[in-house]
């Protein structure tokens, strides 16, 4: 049945926040839904608006939905957060098939697993298990549930040079595992702020307190490996890149992120301008003089090592 359809028969209404069917289910929530008997054997409880017996906190109230953390609606059916019932810490579910994408699961676990896991340079999101839903090929990644990594905003060039540290820090690891991560946006670039920041999920809308990068810097984690590819090296431990690949893949991974410091760190504040070189020398349209990531690394030390403390004071 299409949405139309759908619509006609009053089974959904469009509201500002999105399709919502007669017992207040986003439409992006139709599988979690579904399986939250199944994820509450498995000590899971997702976001209680999808949970079929239960009235929506919002429903009654004037606010937007957007404001209570049971209306808050993910633009993607693949994602939602979720309690985990054992300790009541909040985790981030995502959805795959394992038939149309069998490099996910793998290239996730083996970053998860040692002696992957354990090396400080490695920036994947952690990963606390996979689940295999019954009767499907579906299975679910249980994850930390994190923020993005510009939001809020950088207070200082400390805080912005700590966080591109760690990004690029990160990257050249999946790169010397032989892994493109080949969708490196700044969606997939997060952090873990649970140590900065408080958050409310009864029944007054979310609270989140402003903080401070600084006294305690937050770590940062690339995420989402559902394009991403391993490639073997060779016996002189170089990597062998499949002939029908046009486009070097570890080139694509530093442009991206070249694009992504572009947009979120150069055209947004001001201060920053020193990293414009470095960053056109990540973009640069000729592959062949394009930086590699162990370049961009060195680099980046020789800028780190180049500013005073009070430089990285310096509000942006």
């Amino acid at each position: 049945m299409t949405m139309s359809n759908d619509i006609e028969l009053g089974l959904v209404e469009l509201t500002p926040y999105g399709y919502i069917d007669r017992d207040h289910h986003h439409r992006t929530d139709i599988f979690w839904r579904d399986h939250q008997a199944w994820l509450a054997e498995k000590g899971y409880i997702p976001r209680v608006h999808s949970q079929p017996d239960r009235t929506p906190l919002w429903t009654d109230k004037r606010e937007a939905c957007q404001n209570y953390w049971d209306g808050a609606i993910s633009k993607r059916s693949d994602l939602i957060d979720a309690i985990r019932l054992s300790d009541g810490e909040t985790v981030m579910m995502k959805t795959f098939s394992r038939d149309e994408n069998p490099h996910e699961k793998e290239i996730t676990t083996f970053l998860a697993s040692e002696p992957a896991k354990s090396h400080p340079r490695n920036h994947s999101n952690v990963l606390y298990e996979v689940l295999d839903t019954p009767g499907k090929d579906m299975s679910l990644l249980v994850m930390p549930a994190l923020d993005r990594f510009h939001e809020p905003g950088f207070d200082n060039i400390g805080e912005v040079l700590e966080c591109l540290r760690q990004i690029f820090e990160g990257l050249q690891f999946l790169h010397n595992c032989g892994i493109a991560h080949r969708a490196l946006t700044d969606r997939n670039i997060m952090m873990d702020s649970r140590k900065l920041r408080s958050r409310s999920y009864d029944d007054i809308p979310l609270v989140k307190n402003p903080f401070s990068r600084t006294p305690q810097a937050p770590r940062y984690y690339i995420i989402d490996f559902g394009l991403s590819r391993r490639y073997p090296f060779d016996n002189s431990h170089r990597l062998n890149i499949c002939p029908e690949v046009k486009d070097d893949p570890f080139a694509m991974d530093v442009c991206c992120l070249g694009n992504v410091i572009q947009r979120r760190i150069l055209e947004t504040y001001t201060g920053c301008e020193f990293l414009q070189p470095l960053v056109d020398a990540m973009c640069d349209p000729d592959v062949q003089r394009r930086l590699t990531i162990k370049e961009v690394v060195e680099q980046y030390d020789q800028i780190l090592h180049s500013r005073w403390w009070w430089q990285l004071r310096a509000r942006v």
